[in-house]
């Protein structure tokens, strides 16, 4: 079977998530065709992930995401490759693109897939990630919006065949534009951070926030906060993760002085670790931990800081 893997850049630079997504496509698939669009600094790493060949899409009026013109573009990929399977990574960007090619396509759509596919069945992530359901997909043609962390990137495979190519796009693809794009500077990004390093209420100001900056720049980390802190104005709104905040699914997440109600941990139960620092040993948060230290935060973090500085030499 083939495989068509939808590969997201940020400013030239492949999302790490479609690197997941080109290597579940080479588990599930065997053979992978990536689609990227735009300018691509690291298109080898589209290669050791398990993609073959890549359709590098260079047309000027596709340089910046647009969700129409992507999505028929991607469909005609698919047609022209002969591929029954598009796989992408689940954002904000890939979930609206995989609906629409469903469309286009008339192909079965299976969102918050967390696990390779069992004959006709595939495991996703309902509910905010408290509950799982097997899906049952029918029909030919099928496309899977991963959740991140659902398979671990492939390295060893080879330099792939890149191949030009120019979908015929309409204008009635451009009856929405982007007319302006601006990004968060001088930070990580929160949604697409590998590490993040969160505090809660148990920091007892703003004024004491510096030992998790300097812990988030010591790991090269994203910083975030618990809803109550942003409600309270310590830590800006756009670092609120939670339900109703960022979602986020880093390798390692930390969680310093947070107690974990249900509704913090609705947006972080995708990470594939959680350490959490709390001087309560009864804390909630401790349940849902891969890594725990029960003690004072002022107390841990930096010995913390410190003992990764050393072994970062």
């Amino acid at each position: 079977m083939a495989a068509l893997a939808f590969v997201e850049t940020d400013e030239g630079s492949v999302k790490k998530s479609s690197l997941e997504a080109v290597s579940y496509a080479k588990e599930a698939a065997g053979d992978v065709t990536a689609i990227v669009f735009g300018k691509v600094k690291d298109v080898e790493l589209i290669g050791k992930a398990g993609a073959s060949k890549v359709l590098h899409v260079t047309n000027e009026t596709l340089a910046h995401p647009n969700i129409m013109a992507y999505s028929s573009a991607i469909a005609e990929a698919m047609n022209k490759e002969g591929t029954d399977l598009l796989v992408l990574a689940g954002s904000s960007l890939g979930d609206p693109i995989s609906a629409r090619v469903s469309i286009k396509t008339d192909a079965a759509l299976v969102s918050n897939v967390s696990e390779l596919p069992k004959g006709d069945m595939v495991k996703k992530s309902i509910y905010t990630g408290k509950a799982f359901a097997n899906t049952v997909f029918e029909g030919e043609k099928k496309i899977f919006s991963v959740r991140k962390n659902a398979v671990a990137i492939k390295k060893d495979g080879e330099d792939p065949e890149i191949v030009a190519f120019s979908p015929a796009i309409s204008d009635s693809d451009f009856t929405v534009k982007t007319t302006k794009i601006e990004k968060q500077e001088g930070e990580v990004s929160l949604p697409e951070a590998d590490l993040v390093v969160s505090g809660g209420r148990g920091l007892k100001g703003p004024e004491n926030w510096g030992m998790i900056e300097e812990l988030a720049k010591t790991l090269g980390a994203a910083t975030g906060c618990s809803k109550p802190v942003s409600d309270m104005d310590w830590r800006p709104h756009h670092e609120h993760v939670g339900q109703t905040g960022i979602k986020v699914s880093p390798s390692l997440y930390i969680a310093i002085g947070i107690s974990g109600a249900i509704q913090h941990l609705a947006g972080v139960n995708a990470s594939k670790y959680i350490l959490v620092v709390n001087k309560d040993p009864e804390a909630p948060f401790f349940k849902a931990a891969d890594f725990g230290v029960v003690g004072d935060a002022f107390d841990v973090v930096p010995k913390l800081t410190e003992a990764i500085r050393k072994a970062q030499g």
